[in-house]
């Protein structure tokens, strides 16, 4: 383990590498190949399953699970991280989710329906992994950058694991797409399927193996006191996110704001997340295999407007100031889920994939810069941020409960993306009842 003085080049620049360790796991597990591999399990029986004492239909299981993984991140996030930061080794609870989470993809290798409920736990798993070690490598920012070096390293690290988890993502399609040109044997319905197991393998090891290079610069944490962990030092984390909750009341605008943020952040993650499931179900594709790639298309095609669509953003909220694009962007989220109520080919989806690319990548970074633009002169903006994150994972819970019920009960994923519209219905309405004098320009 390296020693190395805060803000040093090679310390932030070890701290962003652990973003291309990660971040293959959002793109391939979570967006692109392991919902395409899941769907096509069901391909030759209905979408329903029997799981959990009842039929479910399998895009709202999986939906489900989602939400059960985020609400247990929400709870063990504040908990967690206060007491690794109190006894000084966030970096063992940093490598402990990381390498359960890189395990789970690795095992996502053995996923089929027959031992459904052993699938669902890798699956389960792999999110706790990915999200609990997120909660400590964002805390580590405070600890190895100063406040002027912090905007660019973070942005650094996005850059990198944008990089990271496209390349691999390409790697992977290439396997298949052409599976006999990497050994892979089969039908081409088999060989694909085989190559789509070989990814979650590929996944785990990326994840492992990468993030050794951060974890062999980053501190272990400093250690506050000598004192044992007490049950105070335990709930630390759900007192300050009490005390931000007390603070909140008096302060109207950030209050509006954190309501519009919490239930647009519900409709976005969600649309993300169940994005692919239905293009799967609800695109008339031509064949299985005009799918799987057709599919995976649209997500790279998500991932390089996303950048473009963040550098627009970013010069709308200069000219015309972050409330009122966060309100353009959010009533032009209403239009592309209402009308993905009524796409059915495949072109209409490619699309609605760039559209949706262009105010993915804005919605999301304007909402958080927005957002510490609006808090109060204080030194504990960790807590406040702490507050985000937690809002953030509620609402995925609520959002992946929403859809996965009306995707149950409808059984069509198509009235579960209309509905998300509703929420930010209310979000723009809750932007536009901010105070004009915290308009941000």
């Amino acid at each position: 383990m390296a020693d190395l003085p805060k803000g040093s080049k090679k310390l932030l620049n070890a701290w962003a590498f652990y973003d291309w360790a990660n971040s293959v796991y959002t793109l391939t597990i979570a967006s692109a190949i392991f919902p395409i591999f899941y769907e096509a399990l069901f391909s030759d029986r209905s979408h329903y399953i029997a799981v959990f004492g009842f039929n479910l239909k399998n895009s709202a299981l999986i939906s489900f699970v989602t939400a059960a993984a985020f609400l247990l991140v929400s709870i063990l996030s504040p908990l967690l991280s206060g007491i690794a930061d109190y006894v000084g080794n966030k970096k063992s609870f940093m490598k402990f989710f990381c390498y359960i989470g890189a395990l789970s993809c690795v095992a996502l290798y053995w996923f089929n329906l027959e031992n459904i409920y052993v699938g669902l736990s890798f699956y389960f798993f792999g999110l706790i992994g990915y999200w609990g070690s997120l909660v400590f490598y964002n805390s580590y920012l405070p600890d190895i950058a100063f406040v002027e070096q912090q905007d660019k390293i973070s942005a650094k690290g996005y850059s990198m694991g944008y990089i990271g988890s496209v390349l691999l993502l390409l790697i992977n399609l290439s396997m298949i797409m052409k599976p006999k040109l990497f050994g892979i044997t089969g039908t081409d319905g088999e060989a694909a399927m085989k190559a789509m197991r070989y990814s979650f393998i590929m996944v785990g090891v990326w994840w492992v193996l990468f993030s050794q290079y951060s974890y062999y610069f980053l501190p272990k944490g400093n250690k506050k006191t000598d004192n044992k962990v007490t049950h105070h030092v335990i709930f630390n984390g759900f007192n300050e996110l009490k005390k931000v909750w007390t603070l909140l009341k008096a302060n109207i605008p950030l209050k509006r704001y954190l309501g519009s943020f919490f239930v647009s952040t519900m409709a976005v993650q969600t649309a993300m997340l169940v994005a692919t499931y239905f293009g799967a179900q609800e695109i008339s594709w031509s064949s299985k295999e005009e799918s799987t790639i057709g599919l995976i298309v649209c997500i790279l095609l998500i991932q390089l407007v996303a950048v473009l669509g963040a550098f627009l953003t970013s010069r709308a909220s200069a000219k015309f100031g972050n409330i009122p694009t966060l309100i353009f962007i959010n009533s032009f989220w209403i239009i592309l889920c209402a009308g993905s109520f009524f796409i059915t080919k495949p072109i209409e989806f490619y699309i609605m994939a760039s559209l949706v690319g262009l105010v993915m990548g804005g919605i999301q970074s304007l909402s958080r810069s927005t957002y510490s633009k609006l808090l109060p002169e204080t030194n504990d903006t960790a807590s406040f941020f702490s507050f985000y994150d937690v809002a953030e994972k509620i609402g995925i819970v609520i959002g992946m409960m929403v859809y996965g019920i009306i995707d149950q009960v409808t059984g069509s994923p198509r009235f579960g993306i209309a509905s998300l519209a509703l929420f930010f219905i209310v979000a723009v309405i809750l932007l536009n009842r901010i105070p004009k004098k915290a308009v941000l320009n």
